[in-house]
């Protein structure tokens, strides 16, 4: 069997006193001990899933892809090691197999010095995946734009924002919806400081996590989805209602979280406790707003932004949020959100536009003065 005398000075410096434990991973794959892994065998063994519990899935596929460099059709161990030791490489492949060994081979706690070499933080596959190169600014470059045309609308009316410039312009009202603008808009008018902060701090808070594994060209999709949807359900169900608020972008970053959560269901460390979490806040504010609007309670809640936001979002973020292994099952599900969310939104765009009668007229002007 090749050694670790046969891997290159440089290459064995580096992986040092992590020789044994990278020798029983090899080890245990190489079944006829022969040195060696067949390519061909490991396809066969990939399609099973039987690596599914050991090392992750993408991790083999790029060890298939980069490790073979005599092109014979098999791995030796020297070419395995050489393979890790790849920055590329390492950052996947390297990591998830020093978890798979902390867990599976070496149970006990590791000596300090092969503890410090390797990646003492248990978290799981999805988690690997946060970074913040690039910067993840999105969510925080929108909350600035709220924040100046709040703070513009305040400094010009004196005290109301609702009744600023900036809020005549961008709030939707059913009576300008020619104006097609302000279905996207409304997000820059909130009623007061509270109204502002709890969209700011929810956006931010959960936005900017789902940046950093998804992107932010992702995140800012599924943000204006949701408001779209938001002011496009209302209109549809409350045609006299008046819209204000981020709310419906909020919500959609918020159930984009129970996107990523399903379709990363098994790469994700602790995610029945992060989706009974996002349920349970979801179901709550919802449900809470839908009681005190039948009941006629005086919170000035638009409740079908929320729940057309939070669809948007969840439908949305399961087309295009990053999916670190796909399966079968998941394909038919990304189907099916994309059948959803474009009969819905096509409905209610086609709602709008077909039968004006529906909402309340435009405003009326006559005279000079208009």
């Amino acid at each position: 069997m090749a050694s670790a005398g046969d891997v290159n000075d440089s290459t064995a410096i580096n992986m040092g006193h992590l020789y044994p434990h990278w020798q029983m991973v090899f080890n245990k794959y190489d079944e006829d001990s022969d040195g060696r892994i067949s390519l061909a065998e490991m396809k066969k063994v990939l399609k099973s899933n039987a690596f599914e519990n050991d090392i992750p899935q993408r991790c083999i596929k790029r060890l298939l892809k980069r490790s073979d460099e005599n092109k014979d059709g098999y791995i030796d161990y020297s070419e395995f090691l050489k393979m890790i030791q790849e920055p590329e490489v390492r950052s996947m492949f390297g990591q998830g197999v020093q978890r798979y060994i902390k867990r599976t081979i070496v149970p006990r706690r590791p000596p300090p010095s092969v503890q410090r070499a390797m990646d003492t933080t248990d978290y799981g596959e999805y988690e690997d995946e946060y970074t913040c190169n690039p910067p993840a600014v999105c969510m925080i470059i929108v909350s600035l734009l709220e924040i100046i045309a709040f703070l513009y609308d305040v400094i010009q009316n004196g005290r109301s924002s609702v009744n600023g410039p900036a809020a005549k312009l961008f709030i939707y009202n059913p009576r300008q919806r020619e104006e097609a603008w302000r279905y996207f808009t409304y997000m820059f008018v909130h009623v007061g400081v509270f109204h502002l902060a709890v969209n700011l701090m929810v956006q931010v808070m959960l936005g900017i996590p789902l940046e950093m594994v998804h992107r932010w060209w992702r995140v800012l999709l599924i943000y204006l989805a949701g408001v779209v949807a938001g002011s496009l359900g209302t209109s549809v169900s409350d045609p006299n209602v008046y819209l204000a608020g981020a709310s419906g972008g909020v919500y959609a970053i918020m159930t984009a979280h129970l996107a990523t959560i399903i379709m990363n269901y098994r790469e994700m460390q602790f995610a029945i406790y992060q989706l009974a979490f996002f349920v349970l806040l979801i179901v709550s504010d919802v449900g809470t707003a839908v009681y005190n609007r039948l009941n006629d309670v005086e919170d000035q809640v638009g409740y079908v932004a929320h729940l057309a936001g939070a669809i948007a979002g969840l439908l949305v973020g399961i087309q295009i949020l990053r999916n670190l292994e796909i399966r079968s099952w998941e394909r038919v599900i990304w189907w099916a959100s994309i059948v959803l969310y474009f009969g819905l939104m096509t409905t209610a765009i086609v709602w709008n536009i077909v039968f004006p009668d529906y909402f309340p007229r435009p405003y009326q002007c006559y005279g000079v003065n208009c």
